[in-house]
């Protein structure tokens, strides 16, 4: 990744895993929790989000021993505690799909800003070097939210799709599905070094709908934009 690409990727990167993180705290919020609201999490705030290994050492560390592979990492996950929510169950099914949830939301209205400042390009055609610039940003939004969309929902714990699962397996199996969880971060990086065919499945849907999208916004494409994209 060449320092140019990094300039586009950090800050999207950043924002869209902050909104996550804030969405699980608001949504827990609304289902009763104040946890998130109490330690300061519900804010833009980056440095309140940022995890030493999750944020920093463990992506570092994989991109580092990968030749640039595998990058694996996250902000500091929100705390919440179920036992607040008023209604246990349907408590935490919303706040776990809460952030990937936003991560759509994201993607939706990285399109329509695409279009938007191809509009603008259009009518001020001198403005087109910059403008392209944010549209290479918003380009980026759209496929990296649905990438952190698709990720979040595979089931393996504690990633997000995981407390969507356990309500549908029998509770005998839930409780040792969830006993995965101290184990999830180790199945994740196995599964990225090895397990390419099931994640492309996986993600297929998620990038066949952001190409769409991106087909779609296509036709408002400003000439700046290929001077961003490589």
């Amino acid at each position: 990744m060449h320092l140019q690409d990094l300039l586009f990727f950090v800050p999207v990167l950043l924002f869209s895993v902050i909104a996550h993180e804030i969405a699980h705290g608001y949504a827990a919020l609304k289902q009763g929790d104040t946890t998130a609201l109490m330690l300061g999490r519900l804010t833009w705030n980056p440095i309140k989000h940022i995890d030493l290994f999750m944020t920093i050492l463990l992506p570092g560390f994989l991109f580092w021993a990968s030749g640039g592979r595998i990058m694996l990492g996250g902000a500091k996950p929100v705390p919440v505690n179920p036992a607040n929510y008023r209604n246990r169950k349907r408590g935490d099914i919303i706040v776990s799909l809460a952030g990937v949830f936003v991560n759509f939301l994201i993607a939706l209205g990285a399109v329509v800003v695409f279009v938007l400042v191809g509009l603008i390009g259009r009518a001020a055609p001198a403005a087109t070097p910059a403008l392209g610039f944010i549209q290479a940003m918003m380009l980026i939004a759209v496929q990296l939210n649905l990438l952190l969309l698709a990720f979040n929902l595979i089931p393996i714990p504690p990633l997000d799709g995981s407390h969507v699962v356990k309500y549908i397996l029998p509770p005998k199996w839930a409780v040792y599905y969830q006993r995965i969880g101290p184990l999830g971060i180790v199945i994740l990086i196995v599964l990225l070094q090895t397990g390419g065919g099931f994640l492309n499945a996986w993600m297929r849907p998620a990038f066949a709908f952001g190409n769409l999208l991106l087909r779609w916004a296509d036709p408002f494409a400003l000439s700046g934009l290929h001077r961003w994209i490589s």
